[in-house]
């Protein structure tokens, strides 16, 4: 079974320029998983994209990996 944390991870990192300073903090609620982005302060332009097109584009690939496992996800990007 794919790991939902490790699909954003793996999203997230392959986009920054510095991968080794990306973490994911994942908080599990009754209904909802909450993943936390941490990143470089510089790579934010990069997760966000114009027009917030890459974080739009790693929310929606990941809702559909957690609908396949019949969970809901958030994804926060933490400064």
């Amino acid at each position: 079974m794919i790991e939902i944390k490790e699909v954003v991870e793996y999203l997230v990192k392959m986009i920054v320029d510095k991968p080794e300073e990306v973490e994911i903090a994942e908080k599990s609620g009754e209904h909802v998983i909450i993943f936390e982005i941490h990143a470089n302060k510089q790579d934010f332009g990069k997760i966000l994209g114009k027009h917030a097109k890459n974080i739009q584009a790693i929310r929606t690939l990941v809702s559909a990996v957690s609908a396949k496992a019949g969970k809901r996800t958030t994804i926060e990007i933490i400064e």
